[in-house]
């Protein structure tokens, strides 16, 4: 809800007290190379502590900070999802969650023998198909999120996207080494958002983050943010949901250049949620928006502060 009195939780990302940045107020530039350096996600839950032991403990994606309330998980390089305590956070569980997390993995077929091993919830199985652009299936979270594991096959669809994701790493998961397969992990992202003027869509994120569409799969299109992460804008007509007013999801980007988005922001690039950055926090500073059909954008940075410290780790080591 877009209500002042809903509690805030800006949490996300990075090293060090906002400087004034290049951007004055008045100008519409685009932060130099977008200045985003990794993707994040928050979503929302009633019961914070069994979502992340199936994260942590079923899928073994590692946990790089633990605020209580907030769980931050690293999935790829520049890959993060933060589970929120709706207690603390800006939505609540009951709110529609339209939004699906894509995990990239070149080892599709052992996730689906391990999600199928462990009889984790599907949306859909897993029928791949000889010469398809992709193939995956799609699991369904403790509190419902879904999560396409997915991998992307050599396509003309798909020429530009391809060679990035062969050179990104794989993240490996971790947890314990004798219950899943040595390696198995995650490459990247794509975070799926459900909108229904496209189009106008497509124009946000290009004039207003100044990103090139690397995918246009006709029902969808893709943009690189940070190096192995992505967004995917759905039209909600052949998505997997449909366009909701209220999103259980705040969709998040760590920067080091917050002054300059806040800027971006001031001079009408988009609505702002709060006409100032967030500073009472020793973890972190944060802003957040809206893009034009209410998703929640917010933008962050972590601070040197020893809860951090595996974060910060992460959060260089995809730079």
């Amino acid at each position: 809800m877009r209500s002042a009195t809903a509690a805030l939780l800006l949490i996300p990302i990075a090293c060090s007290e906002p400087a004034p940045g290049d951007v004055t107020p008045g100008d519409t530039t685009v932060p130099a190379s977008q200045g985003i350096t990794a993707n994040n996600a928050f979503f929302y839950y009633s019961d914070v502590e069994a979502a992340a032991a199936f994260y942590t403990e079923t899928l073994g994606v590692r946990m790089v900070a633990d605020y209580g309330f907030a769980k931050i998980l690293q999935i790829g390089e520049t890959s993060f999802l933060t589970l929120v305590d709706e207690e603390r956070g800006m939505h609540s569980s009951e709110e529609p969650k339209t939004v699906a997390l894509a995990l990239i993995t070149d080892q599709l077929d052992e996730w689906w023998e391990y999600v199928s091993e462990r009889e984790i919830p599907l949306r859909s199985g897993y029928t791949p198909r000889e010469g398809s652009a992709h193939d995956g299936f799609v699991a369904i979270d403790p509190e419902g999120y879904l999560l396409e594991f997915e991998r992307f096959n050599p396509h003309e669809e798909y020429e530009l996207f391809v060679p990035l994701l062969d050179e990104a790493p794989t993240l490996p998961v971790s947890g314990d080494p004798a219950a899943r397969t040595e390696g198995l992990g995650f490459k990247a992202t794509v975070l799926w958002l459900y909108y229904r003027d496209i189009p106008a869509m497509q124009r946000f994120f290009e004039d207003q983050f100044g990103l090139d569409m690397l995918v246009d799969q006709g029902l969808a299109q893709i943009y690189q943010t940070s190096g192995t992460g992505y967004i995917g804008l759905v039209d909600e007509t052949r998505g997997m949901h449909r366009f909701t007013e209220d999103k259980a999801v705040t969709v998040s980007f760590l920067t080091d250049d917050l002054s300059a988005w806040m800027e971006h922001a001031r001079a009408g690039a988009f609505e702002l949620r709060s006409d100032s950055i967030e500073t009472g926090n020793p973890r972190y500073r944060a802003f957040v928006g809206y893009d034009p059909e209410g998703y929640y954008l917010e933008f962050d940075t972590f601070l040197d502060h020893p809860d951090n410290e595996a974060l910060l780790a992460a959060i260089a080591s995809g730079r």
